[in-house]
């Protein structure tokens, strides 16, 4: 289910507009569900929007998991950089 206030996966390198809205329309709305994904979730989600393997050459399961753990703060500690 939509939660009632979605995070901002824009957060999250290489996730725009078109990218979250297309997440969105897959039922994908939180930086908990990116971080849990597996190897076979990544690859489902890499072929559906045709990226070539750019979910894991950008890291975004660490992303979401930073994001998750503790926001823009844990994000700034695992990276050295504030997200986007």
């Amino acid at each position: 289910d939509k939660p009632e206030t979605p995070d901002d996966l824009q957060l999250i390198s290489g996730v725009g507009p078109k990218i979250e809205g297309i997440l969105h329309g897959l039922g994908i709305y939180t930086y908990a569900q990116v971080a849990g994904w597996q190897q076979n979730e990544r690859n489902w989600v890499d072929s559906y929007l045709n990226f070539k393997g750019r979910i894991d050459r950008d890291d975004w399961v660490r992303q979401a998991k930073a994001l998750a753990d503790g926001g823009e703060a844990e994000y700034i500690r695992v990276f050295g950089k504030k997200p986007r």
